[in-house]
């Protein structure tokens, strides 16, 4: 059988592959996106110098976000699949992937926004205070608005993390695109398979960074400005 053939051969289990993939990035995109949002706008809020002061919080929130990212994440997969088979009835298929992916997803965006927060001048906080605006305001019209590019950027670096994480999934059952490398690839050595598989997933991040770049630019308002 050539190259070719023995990746046409293999398509169906790889287009089967992809909408898991695509399952549990999807649903762990979502709750990174509004947990980690959610966090990281805290960490900001929160801090010694920041609006509202809280020790409290910002231990609780800096120790999740610090061990998530810390934690290798097979051992973390491993580790949770109690919680994860008590929360979905089964610690296999993308649905029940997406679970630790989830924590992890939630902790690299809180960092993320936190990050892209702390890069806002001053002046822009100084001018909420000046105006007598509450939280909510000043999230919603100063922070939000003046970060959206480079939350822009951080969502597509969480994404990518994400995605190279989710590769790994295979190796307890929950599928995805690089359980078929393995399985379809290496382990029958169709090495063909695999390669043909590692370029697909290059160009898809590719795509993805490309994406998010074009989206930042467009909304960076100091370009703009320029």
């Amino acid at each position: 059988m050539t190259p070719m053939n023995q990746v046409i051969y293999y398509f169906p289990e790889m287009i089967k592959a992809l909408k898991e993939t695509g399952m549990m990035l999807g649903i762990s995109l979502f709750v990174g996106l509004v947990g980690g949002m959610m966090m990281g706008l805290c960490l900001f809020l929160f801090r010694p110098e920041g609006r509202s002061p809280n020790k409290l919080i910002m231990l609780l929130f800096n120790l999740y976000v610090n061990v998530m990212r810390s934690f290798p994440f097979l051992l973390l997969v491993v580790a949770i699949i109690p919680l994860t088979r008590l929360v979905f009835g089964t610690a296999f298929g993308p649905i029940a992937a997406s679970f630790p992916l989830s924590f992890v997803a939630i902790a690299i965006f809180a960092r993320l926004v936190e990050q892209v927060l702390l890069d806002i001048p001053k002046e822009v906080e100084e001018l909420a205070s000046s105006l007598g605006v509450n939280n909510v305001k000043f999230v919603y019209y100063f922070l939000l608005k003046e970060a959206r590019s480079g939350l822009v950027l951080s969502f597509t670096s969480m994404t990518i993390s994400l995605m190279s994480y989710s590769t790994v999934m295979g190796v307890v059952g929950g599928g995805g695109i690089g359980d078929f490398a393995i399985r379809f690839g290496y382990q029958r050595y169709e090495y063909e398979v695999m390669y043909t598989t590692i370029v697909l997933m290059i160009l898809i991040v590719g795509s993805i960074q490309i994406v998010g770049t074009y989206v930042s630019k467009k909304l960076d308002k100091r370009k703009l400005i320029k």
